[in-house]
């Protein structure tokens, strides 16, 4: 939008500062430096020209700037020095226009059109974000404009005009820069919003997979406990029990899962152990990688567990990933606690 817009204001611009240069060649009456005339207007076309089209470039974007203001990549400043060019042309021009007309022709149009033309010049530099060079050219301008034809022919010839341009132009750029900002938050918040939207995708879809992994592999014994009515000799309890604790892990632990996992948890259980399994989202933001040596560990310390009540959770703590308690029951009949074991987090190993 922004490289379509572009070439509309600079042909605006162009187009407007044409027209205020046009009445300095409009010479009513006989003036006493024509020469010094035509090389103001040709020097404040020529810095006005280069002002409007020297290209524009991205501007880098700050090490602490958010996603918003980074991503909207806003031009860069007009170069300082093109920008002197122009405060030096608001600082020289009124006054060699009015030197030039001489004392009779200062109130005329083509030599007061010069307070127009800084006004379109310095609101040039507000577009181009050269703020404080813009606000010192109109300073200058009026000063020496009071200087030459007083406070009231200035006020009334046009600096108030020229101020009211540079004033409007600044308030339009710090509405627009704030547009872009909040444009620019609201497509990173969907960017974070269909990135999180994929993910959960991604996780239902892996989760139906285990889970339909889960049931062909319990299925048939689940189904056998319904058909009887739970009537089961033990062997079909302890699958029974086996298959359910499969699927409580698919459910509940999915990423803590591979083979070796799975063989020491059922061992355990094989063992008479009760094994609580759970994945509350402590594992979030670790690769593969990370969870393979998590993988790893656990099903090591797993196998050689003995406790009759084992607790496998991930764990919200900045070092450590997955927390293992193994808890059985003492002589004084009280439970203790045997096994206590913590999975260190791979960044913080």
């Amino acid at each position: 939008m922004k490289s379509s817009i572009r070439p509309v204001l600079s042909a605006l611009a162009v187009a407007f500062t044409g027209y205020l240069a046009v009445a300095g060649t409009w010479w009513t009456r006989p003036v006493e430096s024509p020469v010094v005339l035509v090389l103001t207007l040709v020097a404040y076309l020529a810095v006005t020209g280069l002002c409007i089209f020297w290209p524009s470039v991205p501007r880098e974007p700050a090490a602490s700037s958010t996603g918003g203001d980074a991503g909207m990549g806003r031009a860069a400043a007009l170069p300082l020095w093109v920008a002197l060019l122009g405060f030096a042309v608001a600082l020289l021009l009124p006054s060699a226009t009015w030197w030039g007309v001489g004392e009779e022709g200062r109130f005329q149009p083509f030599a007061t059109w010069s307070l127009g033309g800084i006004g379109a010049l310095m609101a040039i530099l507000v577009v181009r974000r050269r703020y404080l060079v813009a606000w010192s050219g109109i300073a200058v301008m009026i000063l020496g404009s009071i200087a030459w034809i007083g406070v009231p022919s200035t006020l009334s010839l046009g600096a108030v005009g020229s101020v009211i341009w540079v004033g409007g132009a600044q308030i339009i750029m710090l509405l627009t820069d704030r547009a872009a900002i909040e444009t620019a938050e609201l497509l990173q918040l969907q960017r974070e919003a269909s990135e999180w939207l994929a993910t959960q995708e991604g996780r239902r879809r892996e989760r139906r997979v285990r889970i339909q992994h889960a049931l062909a592999v319990a299925g048939p014994v689940l189904s056998r406990t319904i058909a009887v009515d739970g009537d089961l000799d033990d062997e079909e309890r302890l699958q029974a029990r086996l298959a359910e604790g499969r699927l409580r892990d698919e459910l509940r632990g999915p990423r803590l899962l591979d083979d070796e996992v799975r063989r020491g948890l059922e061992e355990l259980r094989r063992g008479g152990a009760n094994v609580t399994f759970l994945d509350e989202g402590g594992l979030d933001g670790l690769g593969e990688r990370d969870l393979l040596e998590i993988r790893r560990e656990l099903a090591s310390v797993i196998s050689g567990a003995s406790s009759e009540r084992i607790y496998i959770r991930t764990s919200t703590q900045p070092g450590v990933a997955v927390t293992i308690v193994g808890r059985s029951r003492g002589e004084d009949g009280d439970e203790d606690v045997d096994l206590w074991h913590e999975i260190a987090r791979p960044a913080a190993r």
